[in-house]
């Protein structure tokens, strides 16, 4: 039976209903939380992470910004636990669907827009028209700065979603690949198995990567509107 290309990204569902939202929900068990004063090494290691990519993000930002550090640091981890979950066997990577990071991307891009309206309407609109601009040229450059800010949330969706379901595509067709390899030429079969295992070490190394350079993304709008 040939087996679709595409069927690792169709959303389970369980009696006829979809499972998305009992997936998503799947990360937020595997990390600790102290349940006594003194804590364990794992709870020590998340706190240290934590404090990592807290200095990272918020070093840029004034005080405005900084209010956004719990929704970045949480938008980070859930999106790198999430991505590395889907890297198991027989499991479902909900980042790997368009409408689900457009969920993420659009909330998050509006209210860093609506902020930067609020509290610096002159300098936000002072990006739709750079200084010393030709007459003759500003509406143009109105329409294109207008379509260049409304298509900031698409890019970061289309980003991530791009890059995590084309790595699950190469890691199913050179594992089927493998598989077909081993009845021909077994030498050939591990030279391919060898690089699977190469792939999906670089595929961890892209999940956490994409996590980061999404929440930096959504980082740098908010620094720009705050």
């Amino acid at each position: 039976m040939n087996e679709n290309l595409f069927a690792s990204f169709i959303t389970p569902t369980l009696m006829g209903l979809p499972i998305i939202i009992l997936i998503i929900a799947i990360p937020t068990f595997f990390f600790p939380t102290p349940k006594r004063l003194l804590t364990n090494r794992a709870t020590t290691l998340q706190q240290w992470i934590i404090q990592i990519i807290l200095k990272q993000m918020m070093s840029m930002h004034n005080s405005k910004g900084r209010s956004w550090s719990l929704m970045l640091v949480s938008l980070i981890i859930f999106i790198g636990s999430t991505n590395l979950l889907g890297l198991l066997p027989h499991t479902f990577t909900p980042t790997t669907q368009l409408s689900m990071n457009l969920g993420m991307a659009i909330p998050l891009w509006a209210g860093a827009v609506i902020m930067g309206f609020r509290h610096k309407t002159k300098a936000s609109l002072a990006h739709f028209l750079p200084q010393g601009t030709p007459v003759p040229l500003i509406p143009m450059l109105i329409i294109i700065e207008t379509i260049s800010l409304f298509i900031q949330p698409m890019a970061l969706a289309v980003r991530l979603t791009a890059n995590i379901t084309a790595g699950h595509l190469l890691i199913h067709l050179i594992g089927g690949a493998t598989l077909v390899l081993l009845s021909i030429s077994v030498p050939t079969a591990f030279i391919t198995f060898i690089i699977l295992i190469l792939l999906t070490l670089l595929e961890f190394a892209v999940a956490l990567i994409q996590a980061y350079v999404f929440t930096l993304l959504v980082s740098l709008y908010l620094h720009d509107n705050t």
